[in-house]
C-alpha cells in the first residue's frame, strides 16, 4: 500500500494551479488554528459551576449598565 501522504501529494500536482494554491492555503491554515483539545469540556465545565454559584445565591451580580459606565471611565 502507498503511503498515504504521496498520494495526496500526487494528486495536488495534478490540479490546476489556482486549485494547488486553495489547497496549500487550507493546510497552512490548518497549522495556525489554536488548539482547542478540552478547551470546550473546560468551558462547559466553567459554565456549570458558575450556574450553581448563581442558584446558590453565592457571588454579586452587576447591572449591564453599571459596568458599561465603570468600562467607559476606564478606557473611554
Amino acid at each position: 500500500m502507498a503511503d498515504l501522504v504521496s498520494e495526496l501529494a500526487a494528486q495536488g500536482r495534478s490540479l490546476p494551479p489556482e486549485e494547488r494554491v486553495r489547497l496549500l492555503d487550507l493546510l497552512l491554515e490548518s497549522l495556525h488554528e489554536p488548539s482547542t483539545l478540552g478547551v470546550e469540556d473546560a468551558w462547559n465545565a466553567e459554565i456549570e459551576r458558575r450556574v450553581a454559584a448563581h442558584e446558590r445565591g453565592e457571588g454579586k451580580l452587576y447591572d449591564a449598565a453599571d459596568v458599561m459606565a465603570e468600562a467607559a471611565k476606564i478606557a473611554p
